[in-house]
């Protein structure tokens, strides 16, 4: 045996080691063989909640509850929702009144209200940012009135009310505001609002009102200065915020603006400088004029006129 096949036979190839065959899966997508099966998913069961300590408890225990919160309930026929009984009041608008029960401005039977859609049943007292509300809603009228009727109760039969002017216009108890002989014409409000019947009685009020006055002669021009400057009748100063002619009509023809509430100062004027007053007829009050409105005609205040009248 010669030393090349003894060497061949020494250093042989060596077998094919058995290397561990990965558990990859073939191409054919199956696993290798002698790979170990994959291990089975263990069964989970449900898992254990943690225990709850004491306070948790006690608030999952525990019943959110608003503040004066009203179990919900159908509407009773003489129940009126708190937003809508305060606007009827004359209080506010709805919208504005549900920013007053939001931020506790209003009680019912003494008791804050903060709960939006709080039902008021009859005979319960709502308070409104500190004063008693009534249920009545507030009309607001005006009239463009006319000759030979008086706002007076006490003059018999021979003149007619104002109020049979209105007649039918609304079940509300309305009045007017101020008074009015009966040669006196024009821009007359009705109303419930007692507040504002209130306003414009004040001797100090600052809303104006507008006159024509006819005169039984032409006004000479040193007495519309007097006017002008200001007169003081019966030891009281009266003064105007504006004395003129009117445009193209005759010089007995005078337009006068004063805030005074009383329709009477308008006549002393004239007579305490020697005039005889024939008519006086209101062409603008708070801003309100006779537009589109007839003489004996009336029409409800729009919403903005009633705003505008609070605010003047």
């Amino acid at each position: 045996m010669n030393n090349k096949e003894g060497n061949n036979k020494r250093s042989g190839s060596r077998p094919n080691s058995s290397r561990p065959s990965s558990n990859k899966p073939t191409r054919a997508g199956g696993e290798r063989s002698g790979s170990k099966p994959a291990m089975a998913k263990r069964a989970q069961g449900p898992k254990k909640s943690k225990p709850s300590t004491k306070s948790d408890t006690a608030l999952s225990n525990k019943v959110e509850k608003k503040p004066n919160q009203a179990a919900k309930r159908p509407k009773a026929a003489d129940e009126i929702r708190l937003n809508k009984y305060i606007a009827n009041s004359g209080a506010c608008s709805r919208r504005d009144a549900d920013i007053y029960i939001q931020s506790g401005n209003v009680k019912v039977n003494g008791i804050p209200v903060t709960e939006m859609g709080y039902l008021v049943k009859p005979g319960d007292v709502v308070n409104f940012d500190g004063a008693t509300l009534t249920p009545e809603k507030k009309e607001y009228i005006l009239l463009n009135k006319p000759k030979n009727f008086t706002t007076a109760l006490d003059e018999g039969q021979e003149y007619r009310n104002v109020l049979e002017l209105v007649k039918g216009s609304t079940s509300a108890k309305i009045g007017p505001i101020g008074r009015m002989d009966k040669n006196t014409t024009g821009l007359l409000i009705f109303t419930n609002d007692t507040d504002m019947i209130r306003k414009f009685t004040l001797p100090n009020q600052k809303s104006s009102k507008i006159y024509q006055v006819s005169l039984d002669k032409n006004l000479k021009f040193d007495d519309l200065e007097k006017i002008s400057k200001g007169l003081t009748i019966d030891g009281h100063k009266v003064f105007v915020q504006e004395v003129s002619y009117i445009e193209n009509e005759p010089k007995n023809e005078i337009g006068l603006q004063l805030k005074s509430p009383n329709v009477k100062v308008v006549r002393n004027i004239f007579e305490h400088l020697g005039y005889d007053v024939l008519r006086i007829d209101r062409v603008a009050f708070a801003g309100l004029t006779k537009k589109n409105l007839p003489r004996g005609n009336w029409r409800f205040l729009t919403e903005q006129e009633i705003i505008n009248l609070k605010n003047s």
